[in-house]
């Protein structure tokens, strides 16, 4: 019945499995014996190193040329006497020697007088020109423009006011009964002198009396490290009309 299910099933022989252990056993051995004798070789053999390879297949080892020290010269011929060892000396090398007497100079300018009697000339064994005054290089030019006025700060002096020329009252302003301060700003230039009024703040009907009466004044020049220099300033002028009645 279990046949019939199953069929036939192979059994491997006993004999086959028996023979495995002594197959690994060999091989072992054999990869063993294979290593030992690799080591044993390579710890016997000298230490040969591979000759190395050239850099530069094109390289020549330089060539030694002898060469004597001091060179020796040719023997003289008979008969002939060799000329003293004379130290050669410079032209411009300093005398070792005071001389004895001063030698006049020997060379005479060449002068020419023009048609407007200016002398010139040239020494060639000086090597210098003698110009005249009308080859003379023309003189630099005065900058006469004067520096731009600077504000007022703590290194400059500042100008005094010398005369004061009082506003007068406007009439428009006085009818209306307007008070107040003008603010200017002024122009002193290096003299003293007041080349320049704009309002910064004030009133209308009293700004025009303001700028009038202060380009009337005069001030003393101010002053950088002792130099008169041009200034720009503010200036008040102020209206009441008690005072001014």
């Amino acid at each position: 019945m279990a046949r019939d299910l199953f069929g036939d099933v192979a059994v491997r022989p006993t004999s086959v499995r028996s023979r495995r252990p002594p197959v690994v056993v060999a091989s072992i051995t054999v990869h063993v014996l294979v290593v030992i004798a690799v080591l044993a070789a390579t710890a016997i053999a000298p230490d040969i190193l591979p000759a190395p390879r050239e850099a530069l297949a094109f390289y020549e080892p330089a060539r030694l040329i002898d060469i004597e020290w001091p060179p020796t010269q040719p023997p003289m011929p008979r008969g002939v006497v060799p000329p003293p060892d004379v130290p050669t000396v410079s032209r411009d090398a300093a005398p070792v020697v005071a001389p004895s007497s001063i030698t006049p100079e020997t060379w005479t300018p060449a002068i020419e007088r023009s048609i407007d009697d200016v002398v010139s000339g040239f020494s060639s064994s000086v090597g210098s020109d003698i110009v005249g005054a009308r080859n003379a290089p023309p003189s630099a030019p005065v900058n006469t423009t004067p520096p731009p006025p600077v504000r007022l700060h703590s290194g400059i002096r500042a100008p005094d006011k010398v005369v004061k020329v009082a506003p007068i009252y406007p009439q428009v302003a006085r009818e209306a009964r307007r008070e107040g301060v003008v603010i200017l700003e002024a122009v002193i230039d290096a003299s003293g002198n007041v080349t320049s009024v704009r309002v910064l703040k004030g009133d209308p009907l009293l700004d025009q009396a303001a700028l009038d009466a202060v380009q009337q004044w005069k001030f003393t020049p101010a002053r950088l490290n002792d130099e008169a220099i041009p200034v720009v300033m503010t200036v008040t002028v102020q209206f009441k009309l008690q005072q001014n009645r």
